[in-house]
């Protein structure tokens, strides 16, 4: 059977923890400021994990890291 390849930008983007959770930032953070709330750009600047649903999706994409 061939080697899967990874996306690469998937890859870029993201981080595997110990656990085997996908790690990623939000969108959404880089212009248009001024009419998002503070409160609103608080929470796209944290990082978050990956649904369970789009997991098994990212998992195929990143066959190697998990």
């Amino acid at each position: 059977m061939p080697k899967l390849k990874t996306h690469k930008g998937l890859k870029k983007r993201s981080s595997v923890t110990k656990k085997g959770k996908i790690k990623h930032y939000k969108a959404g953070r880089r212009h248009i400021l001024t009419k998002k709330g503070t409160k609103r750009k608080r929470k796209l600047g944290k990082g978050t994990y990956v649904s369970k649903t789009m997991q098994q999706e990212m998992k195929r994409l990143l066959p190697y890291s998990m």
